[in-house]
């Protein structure tokens, strides 16, 4: 299974309009039928936020939500203690709270996790600049 993280689906959403790629979106809804796409909540209420028309869509398309439950709420806490986040102290150009839930969501649930970030170079000297890609990439996170 894989999951949507926000920025991806709203990339489609705004590059790949359904008027112009109806195709893509009927693949991406039997997809989503087939309970082979997901999204965590909060990676939807996100959606939900900056482009209400998508969120509308995902929900009508019966899109499967990954839930916040407690196993997902410790998993981001180890993340966070792999990223070196303390103290919420989030770095404005790495990974932010809902990131950190998104990709505990995906680990939790073995998942895919389908981003639009780019990968980083290996060697930040400082680690919470991290973005998904890389966050997802450590030992022990493990998300592909």
């Amino acid at each position: 299974m894989h999951t949507l993280d926000a920025s991806s689906i709203l990339h489609a959403w705004d590059n790949y309009p359904l008027p112009q790629f109806p195709g893509l979106w009927d693949w991406l809804a039997a997809e989503i039928q087939a309970q082979r796409l997901s999204i965590a909540t909060v990676a939807l209420e996100e959606v939900g936020h900056k482009s209400p028309d998508c969120a509308t869509w995902l929900k009508g398309q019966n899109i499967r939500r990954l839930p916040m439950s407690n196993a997902v709420v410790q998993a981001a806490k180890q993340i966070k203690n792999e990223v070196g986040i303390q103290n919420d102290q989030y770095h404005p150009k790495g990974v932010d709270e809902n990131d950190i839930l998104i990709i505990a969501a995906s680990q939790c649930h073995g998942a895919t996790l389908v981003t639009n970030e780019a990968r980083q170079s290996s060697s930040l000297k400082e680690p919470t600049r991290r973005k998904i890609p890389a966050v997802c990439d450590l030992p022990g996170v493990a998300v592909t």
